[in-house]
């Protein structure tokens, strides 16, 4: 390989490593003072680079806290079309789901650490996973495709909307007891009771 062959790759994992940063002092100072004490002043010294730097990879402050999506749409978006043919819709996103399960738990620390932030702060649970709603629109496309409908038709959004839900509802309990379980085996639960029908766990046999 020759040197300007080598050179994007170096250039990629610098820019990847300034945007981690970047994240991560925004994570842990916005933990420590709370969202409103933080500014992206503050998070750039913290990353050590300029504010004109910042923007160059976040538009906001709460797009640095948020971070970068755990799988790109574009890929949960052909598991959700390729996922086995005899599988519902909602199933197909639970295993589409896996690749997400399977990237969250791999940068564990990061991910608890902005999951706790996301608690403390409820203004940004709904931009979290498919709260994004270039993201959701990716899905339902998908899940439309998938049935051979049109994305207007009711059915994909449902569907999407309730697997968004259901993954946001494990993640929160996984930052609850991220030492006594794993977010495969909540997901798995949780997915699970919805296609049951939510059945009350109180209730007597």
């Amino acid at each position: 390989m020759t040197p300007d062959q080598s050179r994007p790759g170096l250039r990629d994992r610098k820019k990847r490593q300034t945007r981690a940063a970047l994240s991560a002092a925004a994570l842990r100072l916005v933990a420590e003072r709370g969202l409103d004490q933080v500014t992206v002043e503050e998070i750039s010294e913290a990353a050590e680079v300029s504010a004109r730097t910042f923007f160059n990879y976040f538009p906001s402050k709460d797009e640095a806290l948020l971070g970068d999506q755990p799988t790109d749409r574009e890929v949960l978006a052909a598991r959700i079309v390729a996922a086995p043919p005899e599988l519902s819709a909602f199933d197909a996103l639970r295993l589409a789901f896996d690749d997400v399960v399977e990237a969250v738990e791999a940068d564990r620390e990061v991910w608890l650490l902005r999951l706790r932030v996301i608690a403390a702060n409820p203004s940004l649970l709904p931009r979290l996973i498919s709260g994004n709603a270039e993201t959701e629109q990716v899905i339902v496309a998908a899940v439309a495709a998938r049935l051979g409908v049109d994305p207007c038709h009711g059915h994909p959004t449902l569907v999407t909307t309730v697997a968004g839900a259901v993954f946001r509802t494990a993640l929160m309990q996984w930052v609850e007891r991220p030492d006594t379980t794993t977010l495969r085996e909540l997901t798995a639960e949780a997915f699970a009771a919805v296609a049951a029908g939510l059945p009350d766990p109180y209730a007597s046999a």
